[in-house]
C-alpha cells in the first residue's frame, strides 16, 4: 500500500516527502479539530471509580 502511494506521487524524493508531511499534518489536524471532539462527546464515560463506595 505504501509502496503504491509513492508511485503515485509526483516530484522528487524532497517533493514527496514534503507532500507526505503535509498530508500526514492535515490529516492530524482533520482529527484533534472533528474526530476527537464528536467520539468524546458520543463515549462518555462517567463511571468513574476512585473515591466511590463505602
Amino acid at each position: 500500500m505504501y509502496r503504491a502511494i509513492w508511485r503515485i506521487l509526483p516530484g522528487s524524493i524532497a517533493v514527496r516527502i514534503a507532500i507526505l508531511v503535509l498530508l500526514a499534518g492535515a490529516i492530524l489536524v482533520a482529527l484533534d479539530l472533528w474526530v476527537f471532539p464528536w467520539m468524546a462527546v458520543t463515549f462518555v464515560d462517567d463511571r468513574g471509580t476512585v473515591g466511590s463506595g463505602a
